[in-house]
């Protein structure tokens, strides 16, 4: 099977069980006995140690293999999402959720490295946007799968099925992903330097900035998404599941035309362009209008997310040649601590201030995000 297939496979399997609560946050709530504010921290549960096992992952891929990595990630997500769909109370789906984000974590990041190391920089933009339609397809499908399963099935179907997803993608990834290769052996002096190398350029700092702004800003206000479109005219997790994966659609039509996009604005436009787009889609989220009509919203805003997300990626591909698994894991970490954080910072403000003011502010602040990252690494990048 071809390589980059085998790559999106494990993507998807990873991405399914990502945004797979965001939707079931009401119905984990009334079903666990818990507040919604509790509920959201499902989600922070499982990107928090996504992001924190990414310090420990990255260096592993660089010295072990990352095929290697791959498979064993795949392997543990797998138990951990089974362990979700059986957890008996709160404490213990946390715990799974945990478990599962913890090895999740050794997969895309894993997957994007290896493209690095295979695939020439003047293609490699365009050879991660089609990993990325497995990723993105992942997340449309594990909040569409959510939304429309809970309230006929129940959560714990829900879980259960991305459990087998990710069983299936393991049993073909120990059969056909080939040709692994290891840099070296592994131990903490050697993780240090292969981050020291990492941080050693200029330009990292920035971007790693940028991915966690991402995270925070974008996708921290996902779990609140179904609550928020209840006075728009929504009733349950459908119609959230069909507003996040709206989302993802907006990502895949940018797959499409990514080529001419970047002919035509450029990386640096593109992140100005992308930050700018998604910024003014979740300021009119705030305003009264029927939840359909802010389900295309979300179909745009993930066009723009990805425009900026993308450029993001490749920038950090280029980071550290020998050292891609730990600069990619690095990318990752910040992106996923962002969007641990973000449903945290999003419970208060939406708490204190209402969902309105929420989407006002991340809007507001993903617009000067796009602007701000663009010229400060752009000002600080070599040409490649």
């Amino acid at each position: 099977m071809p390589f980059l297939l085998i790559l999106g496979l494990a993507g998807f399997a990873s991405a399914l069980s990502l945004r797979v609560t965001d939707p079931l946050l009401p119905v984990l709530a009334v079903d666990l006995g818990i507040t919604l504010r509790e509920a959201a921290l499902l989600a922070s549960a499982y990107t928090l140690p996504y992001a924190i096992m990414q310090l420990v992952l990255g260096p592993v891929g660089d010295a072990v293999g990352k095929i290697r990595l791959i498979r064993l990630s795949l392997a543990v997500l797998t138990v951990g999402l089974a362990l979700s769909a059986v957890a008996p109370s709160y404490g213990t789906v946390l715990a799974a959720r945990a478990l599962a984000g913890a090895f999740a974590g050794g997969i895309i990041p894993a997957s994007m490295a290896l493209i690095g190391d295979r695939v020439a920089y003047a293609e490699r933009q365009f050879s991660i946007s089609r990993f990325l339609i497995a990723v993105i397809f992942g997340q449309l499908s594990g909040s569409a799968i959510s939304g429309a399963l809970a309230e006929v099935t129940g959560w714990r179907v829900v879980f259960g099925l991305c459990s087998a997803v990710a069983g299936m993608a393991f049993i073909l990834a120990m059969i056909f992903l080939k040709g692994d290769t290891a840099r070296g052996e592994l131990s903490l002096q050697g993780s240090i330097e292969r981050y020291r190398t990492v941080l050693l350029n200029p330009t990292s700092i920035f971007v790693f900035a940028t991915v966690a702004g991402e995270g925070i800003l974008i996708f921290g206000v996902f779990p609140f998404v179904a609550p928020m479109l209840v006075p728009h005219g929504a009733v349950g997790s459908m119609e959230a599941g069909i507003a996040i994966s709206a989302f993802a659609v907006g990502g895949i039509v940018y797959s499409v035309v990514v080529r001419r996009l970047v002919a035509s604005l450029g990386q640096w436009g593109m992140m100005r362009v992308g930050g700018l787009v998604a910024g003014l889609c979740y300021i009119l989220v705030a305003t009264p209008l029927h939840w359909t009509a802010i389900s295309v919203l979300f179909l745009v805003a993930g066009f723009g997310f990805y425009m900026l997300h993308n450029t993001m990626q490749t920038q950090a591909t280029e980071l550290a040649p020998t050292a891609r698994g730990s600069a990619l894991a690095l990318f990752a970490s910040a992106f996923f601590m962002g969007q641990g954080i973000g449903p945290i910072l999003g419970g208060a403000i939406s708490h204190s201030y209402g969902f309105g003011t929420l989407f006002l502010v991340a809007g507001a602040l993903t617009v000067g995000l796009g602007f701000g990252a663009a010229w400060l690494i752009q000002s600080r990048s070599k040409p490649v």
